[in-house]
């Protein structure tokens, strides 16, 4: 069953990191491109950043960019987001999800997508 799971998510100070994780089983990551989304309830999900299988295209969102990292390791199928110097304002659940081969921040262009992974940042 191809499914994709996000782990790493946790309670946090402001000033702290985290890095999540997304792993593909099931499938590869050949081929398509990684998006990863937050959602807060009562808000739309929106998108945070974006790599290609390849890891040779990366995209952020203006609010995270500097502060957080997307790579990915294609032998373990696994997809990176390194959070760095977390605000309270990024607490939200997030998620990756995959499309064909191109990035994109719309998330209805994405129909594959993880259970989600809670990250709350607070003092």
């Amino acid at each position: 069953q191809s499914q994709l799971v996000e782990s790493g998510g946790g309670l946090v100070q402001p000033g702290g990191s985290l890095r999540l994780s997304c792993t593909a089983f099931g499938f590869s990551l050949n081929y398509y491109a990684i998006g990863w989304f937050r959602q807060v309830p009562g808000k739309d999900r929106e998108g945070v950043s974006c790599i290609n299988s390849s890891g040779g295209t990366t995209h952020y969102a203006d609010s995270v960019k500097a502060r957080f990292t997307v790579s990915i390791d294609s032998a373990k199928k696994t997809v990176y987001l390194q959070l760095n110097s977390l605000e309270p304002e990024d607490t939200a659940v997030y998620y990756c999800a995959v499309r064909a081969i191109v990035c994109s921040s719309v998330r209805d262009d994405y129909a594959h997508w993880g259970q989600g992974t809670q990250v709350t940042v607070s003092s």
